[in-house]
């Protein structure tokens, strides 16, 4: 779900060229469902293979990531670890979301209507240990570093950009900005456009880029008070917020009693039904992150990756192979992956 930003975030309209020979750390569970709610088939269900196990996700990171590559930008992918225990109510909503529109689209399909069934199939969307296991060996394979968090992969890109080890994060979601991460990337398609996750066709998107200095002198608030204000509308911790308040009125609230924002839940109630508003704002602030971890981009495997893609998951092997000579030009034939990203 995330946290709801959108109307007061100013982002800008970013050239892909400024990423090149730069690192960019991808929120990988993100990137994920993306994959898996919109690379579908005509009727909504998974691409699979001849043994019916579920290939989009692979499909979606073996194509963007090699595109990233071909751009001469230096992706690495950060996967979530052990979500804190606040999350527990987020994950049975988004549990009992996606088991409401499993029922839909069965009800869809006996009815055989098409539109309905790719309409509820993408909100079924679930990443399985599998589908991570063999994302983080199709990467590897790929020559990609992948970090491990020990908690939600938003806080740990966040450090890594803060920290210089990345120039941005890269995802569709704001979190990582709550976490102090100073740069985000959006958007990052690298074909001007992003398929709907309902419906047919596709919408124009280009790349664009939220600096968190720039929103918070825009809103004229402090860090601080970017958490509380999404704590407000809601987050993964407290989902929906507090009823009747939205972006514009919580940055109202916000901006009136900073710095001292604790003031304003004696303006506002407090549901008694969520956790504590500083045990979220702790848990924000706080969430733990390492710094163990090694950014090596090494040499494509493409050996592995055709027996994983093509001799597992009856991937074309003409498409794959065509995919694989992109990245492997005539410079890069000169030099392993691993010394043109050194």
């Amino acid at each position: 779900m995330g946290t709801n930003l959108a109307p007061l975030l100013k982002p800008e309209p970013v050239k892909i060229d400024i990423l090149k020979g730069r690192v960019v750390a991808v929120d990988a569970f993100n990137t994920l469902y993306q994959f898996l709610t919109t690379i579908r088939g005509p009727d909504g269900a998974l691409l699979s293979d001849s043994k019916g196990r579920p290939t989009s996700h692979l499909v979606g990171l073996f194509s963007r990531t090699a595109k990233l590559v071909e751009s001469g930008i230096k992706p690495v992918f950060v996967f979530d670890g052990e979500p804190p225990e606040l999350k527990g109510q987020e994950r049975q909503r988004r549990k009992d979301v996606k088991e409401d529109a499993a029922k839909k689209y069965e009800e869809a399909a006996q009815k055989e209507d098409i539109e309905e069934m790719r309409k509820f199939a993408s909100r079924t969307a679930v990443l399985t240990k599998e589908m991570v296991e063999e994302s983080k060996e199709l990467l590897d394979a790929m020559g990609i570093p992948t970090v491990q968090a020990p908690s939600e992969g938003e806080a740990q890109v966040a450090a890594m950009v803060r920290q210089g080890r990345a120039f941005a994060g890269v995802s569709q979601d704001y979190d990582s900005l709550l976490h102090g991460n100073p740069r985000i990337i959006r958007n990052l398609s690298l074909t001007g456009r992003r398929k709907r996750v309902t419906g047919v066709g596709y919408v124009s998107v280009s790349p664009e880029m939220i600096l968190l200095s720039d929103t918070l002198n825009n809103l004229g608030i402090d860090l601080d008070g970017l958490i509380f204000l999404s704590i407000l509308v809601g987050t993964d911790y407290n989902p929906g917020g507090i009823k009747g308040i939205g972006p514009k009125k919580a940055l109202a609230l916000v901006q009136k009693h900073k710095p001292n924002y604790e003031n304003i839940f004696r303006e506002v109630e407090w549901p008694e039904s969520m956790p504590s508003w500083k045990e979220i704002f702790d848990t924000i602030k706080n969430m733990p992150v390492t710094s163990e971890y090694d950014l090596s981009w090494k040499p494509v495997d493409r050996d592995k990756i055709i027996k994983m893609l093509c001799g597992e998951h009856d991937f074309s092997e003409e498409r794959v192979l065509s995919t694989l000579q992109k990245i492997d030009s005539e410079e890069r034939k000169q030099k392993s992956l691993g010394d043109f990203f050194g």
